[in-house]
């Protein structure tokens, strides 16, 4: 892995993120904002606003494998911790509360903390292609125009987290040839699909409310994952870094 080029890259995208105007007059009809604030609360919690860390048990064979990799770790969950703030500045926004426990989040933190860290890996590198499909819905059919800005913010984050689990994987050797890298791309999109309808069953009355679909989510999601997997097996079409720090933009994957 090119530890340099990820240093570098999180350190420049601090750079150029313009704050949305969370001052601006609130553009959200009554009947969407009940559910949609719920769902924005309650992703708050998991998108940063927990342990913004790995918590598996064994975490440290991961962090320490050098000193560049435990200060990416590093880099990559104060992106998370970020998220959490401009979700909780949307949350202030429109009247809400943060929330610090949720049931779905107290299930899916025991999870990272008793299967290892390399699952843990796996599953927040779905969390991080769900999410990519949840915030451009809400991008795409917000009615208020700070929050579908917030939503810019976290999606050209959100590509760099991708693309950095997809070097990670690359890095590993996974998935094998064979029958072996068939029944991991199987595992992969089952606990894909597990963790998009955990977030659906959460979070459909906000995404409902402002328009979304579930075939609209799902195929969403479905298209994340089948290009991060085609991505592990030939080279990926990414716009240049820096072109990614001048303005919030997506890293698409060629399919």
């Amino acid at each position: 892995m090119n530890y340099t080029k990820w240093i570098s890259h999180f350190a420049h995208n601090k750079q150029n993120r313009p704050e949305p105007d969370w001052t601006a007059p609130v553009h959200v009809p009554p009947a969407m904002l009940a559910p949609l604030l719920r769902s924005i609360e309650q992703f708050r919690l998991g998108d940063g606003g927990g342990p913004a860390s790995l918590i598996a048990f064994d975490r440290e064979n991961f962090r320490s494998r050098t000193e560049e990799m435990r200060r990416i770790v590093d880099l990559w969950f104060a992106e998370e911790a970020e998220h959490a703030r401009l979700l909780g500045c949307a949350v202030r926004r429109l009247n809400g509360r943060i929330i610090t426990s949720h049931w779905s989040f107290s299930a899916f933190c025991l999870c990272r903390r008793l299967l290892g860290v390399r699952f843990e890996l796996q599953v927040l590198t779905l969390t991080e292609l769900v999410s990519t499909g949840y915030y451009r819905m809400i991008r795409k059919y917000s009615p208020d125009g700070p929050l579908a800005a917030m939503c810019e913010l976290i999606l050209r984050d959100e590509a760099g987290h991708v693309a950095f689990q997809r070097d990670r994987l690359m890095d590993s050797g996974a998935p094998k040839a064979g029958w072996r890298g068939w029944f991991w791309r199987l595992q992969f999109l089952a606990c894909g699909y597990a963790a998009g309808t955990m977030l659906w069953i959460n979070h459909a009355p906000g995404l409902k409310a402002i328009g979304g679909t579930r075939f609209e989510f799902y195929s969403e999601i479905t298209k994340q994952m089948i290009r991060f997997i085609r991505s592990l097996s030939k080279p990926v079409k990414y716009p240049s870094i820096p072109a990614m720090w001048a303005k919030p933009v997506e890293m698409q994957m060629a399919k």
